[in-house]
């Protein structure tokens, strides 16, 4: 770990650690759906998904700009790497990644990350996971509160920017996987992330707080009109 630590205030080969970490897990898997045309046509003709990367690369630069600390920028690179496996189906375990950056970026990656299976390996209902991350969420670092609001943030605005085109990201269609839960349950749990957010008094929360509170409201508006 010596390796990673901060000399000079500009480079950080933490972060860039997390970066060349997130990438290799993360790669060739991708988003759910895309409401921007592709750069270029893709030569097969069946869409460009959205890389995974591109999401965690928002949602670390939210993280930054808010002035949150490298280790907390470098866990927003990794939220996702103990949740979700790789396209290979394996999975990462937590001392592998505590090997690879430490404690504290794991214990944050570890706070905002959802347990989707089962013991047996089946996957869990929905809302008991959304129910159980909140809960963690409430009582997580506010570094882990910091990522969870970014997270969300793109997230929902990402699924407003789809609404505002006329795409349903609540069916499935070409090149789009429908999202698991419905408009009612997806604003409980948006509005859930900002109840227990709200109750923390970090100015560089309170920043996010506010950003997410808008897309919130935005999506609420948007699904009320369609229904």
């Amino acid at each position: 770990m010596s390796d990673l630590s901060n000399t000079n205030g500009l480079f950080s080969p933490l972060v860039e650690r997390a970066i060349e970490l997130a990438a290799e897990w993360h790669d060739r898997t991708y988003r759910k759906g895309s409401w921007r045309p592709p750069l270029l046509p893709p030569p097969d003709g069946e869409g460009a998904p959205v890389p995974v990367m591109a999401h965690l690369a928002a949602v670390a630069s939210t993280v930054q700009q808010a002035g949150w600390p490298d280790p907390v920028v470098a866990a927003a690179y990794l939220h996702d790497a103990l949740e979700d496996r790789d396209r290979h189906g394996r999975r990462l375990g937590r001392e592998t990644l505590q090997e690879a950056v430490g404690d504290e970026v794991t214990a944050l990656v570890d706070a905002v990350s959802e347990t989707k299976r089962d013991a047996s390996g089946s996957p869990r209902p929905w809302r008991e996971r959304k129910e159980e991350y909140v809960a963690t969420i409430e009582t997580a670092p506010d570094g882990a509160v910091a990522i969870s609001l970014a997270d969300k943030l793109h997230n929902l605005w990402s699924m407003n920017q789809s609404l505002d085109r006329g795409t349903n990201v609540f069916e499935s269609g070409p090149n789009r996987t429908a999202l698991s839960a419905g408009p009612d349950e997806q604003l409980w749990f948006y509005r859930s992330v900002l109840s227990v957010a709200g109750q923390r008094s970090d100015d560089r929360l309170a920043r996010m707080h506010e950003r997410l509170r808008r897309e919130v409201e935005r999506f609420a508006e948007q699904t009320i009109s369609r229904a």
